[in-house]
């Protein structure tokens, strides 16, 4: 793991401005937050592309399926709280319906938005965006991935809904080389105990688990998942098939994001009856967020590898429930 850090908001920004030249037909719209999503990186850049609609992210959304329909590729930002719950109803009706050629990228997703609180700490965004027909749904962990999602986005033709944080997180993927495709789902560490996939800002918690589980003799599959929507059904095959149980790790609702996926993707597969996997999905347990530091809120909420840990001995293999060193 690389020991450098850097917001995916900073590689949205950045990668903006590289589709820009790539792409003369395409624009950026904002909701009034071009300094805080970086699209104003793109703004310098390419001033007539670039339209601030005001705080009216409903209008957005609305202009930017106007301008896709003019062979125009249009990226559309605001927080997650109001670019996938605000404006819901036009990105349903004015994007997705007609199959618009706009990409939403929502950031200052999940818990790790900190002391801005419940208000702001969306953790309903990717059920909604999953539930629309057509809508493709992104979760990147890092900068690189955050890269190569946004060149995917701007080459795929319909809309797409990417998912970015606010803090720093480690670079994992190079943001040159990573390559992204349609279900995209990596296996960066294998092991055949358990299997932990993880969407978003926890690359680092999943090997700390697989660390902790290391130090006990059992080895932790962890599976970076970017693509929430369409789900790799052969990643959570291959982990039903491989392993004893499936680990999932989101900073959303257990209910509508990636566990939710995962398990809808279990029952299809209709393969579970071969030998029970346990599906163990980590996540805000139906609640709301709550003002504080991103550190002290992901504690509060079981997002460490020991609260991880004790829910995957306590489903799979409780006798080692005394024995298993910490």
């Amino acid at each position: 793991m690389a020991d450098n850090m850097k917001a995916q908001r900073d590689a949205y920004g950045e990668v903006l401005v590289e589709l820009g030249k790539k792409y003369p037909n395409m624009f950026v719209l904002d909701a009034d937050l071009t300094k805080s999503t970086k699209t104003v990186t793109f703004q310098k850049e390419f001033p007539k592309r670039h339209i601030n609609c005001g705080i009216a992210e409903g209008n957005m959304m609305a202009v930017a399926a106007g301008i896709s329909t003019c062979d125009n590729i249009v990226f559309a930002s605001s927080f997650a709280m109001f670019a996938a719950g605000r404006a819901y109803e036009q990105i349903r009706n004015s994007i997705c319906y007609p199959h618009n050629n706009v990409k939403v990228v929502a950031t200052h997703a999940g818990l790790t938005v900190g002391e801005d609180g419940a208000t702001h700490q969306c953790l309903e965004d990717l059920g909604l965006m999953r539930s629309i027909p057509g809508m493709v749904v992104l979760a990147p962990s890092d900068s690189g991935s955050t890269k190569a999602a946004c060149r995917f986005a701007a080459e795929y033709d319909g809309p797409v809904y990417i998912r970015l944080g606010r803090l720093p997180l480690p670079c994992v993927n190079d943001e040159e080389n990573y390559k992204f495709e349609l279900g995209q789902a990596d296996v960066v560490a294998d092991g055949d105990f358990a299997t932990v996939m993880f969407c978003g800002p926890f690359y680092s918690l999943a090997m700390e688990v697989r660390e902790l589980f290391a130090k006990n003799g059992l080895n932790i599959r962890v599976v970076d998942v970017p693509c929430i929507k369409p789900m790799n059904q052969e990643v959570v095959k291959n982990a039903i098939y491989d392993t004893k149980a499936i680990v999932t790790i989101e900073d959303h609702n257990i209910y509508g994001g990636l566990g939710s996926a995962v398990a809808e993707t279990i029952a299809e597969l209709n393969i579970s009856n071969r030998r029970p996997t346990e599906l163990i999905r980590i996540g805000a347990e139906d609640k709301f967020g709550k003002s504080g530091s991103p550190k002290e809120l992901l504690a509060a909420y079981g997002f460490t590898a020991e609260a991880i840990a004790k829910k995957i001995i306590a489903a799979v293999c409780p006798e080692f429930e005394g024995e298993f060193k910490f």
